[in-house]
């Protein structure tokens, strides 16, 4: 019986970008790369589709995708595990306290004027 090597998938984690496709999500990989001359350490981003079977990825969460073979023309990954959940509410919930002070300290210049 002749065992096969099976290889290293290769993970990665990233930030959900879009969901808006069918079992399809868009995740960007963040990276940093250094200037080949002038050696100044660079963001670099990619884009990546990614298979997610349930469509339980939303944007703003943190994933590991793993390498797999071509589901699709463009998508060479799967949701191997949701890291962190957005927290949509969270944020609303700052916005709306920025713009409430925001009107506080207008308020105050208009009464010292």
């Amino acid at each position: 019986m002749i065992k096969k090597n099976k290889t290293i998938k290769r993970k990665l984690e990233g930030v959900v970008v879009s969901d808006k496709m069918n079992k399809t999500i868009v995740v960007k990989v963040e990276s940093f790369k250094r200037h080949p001359l002038y050696h100044k350490i660079m963001r670099v981003s990619k884009r990546f589709k990614a298979h997610d079977e349930k469509n339980e990825c939303k944007v703003g969460d943190v994933v590991v995708i793993e390498q797999t073979r071509p589901l699709s023309k463009e998508k060479r990954w799967k949701v191997a595990q949701i890291i962190k959940r957005a927290d949509i509410n969270n944020e609303i919930d700052n916005v709306v306290e920025e713009s409430e002070e925001e009107k506080k300290s207008m308020s105050n210049i208009e009464e010292q004027e």
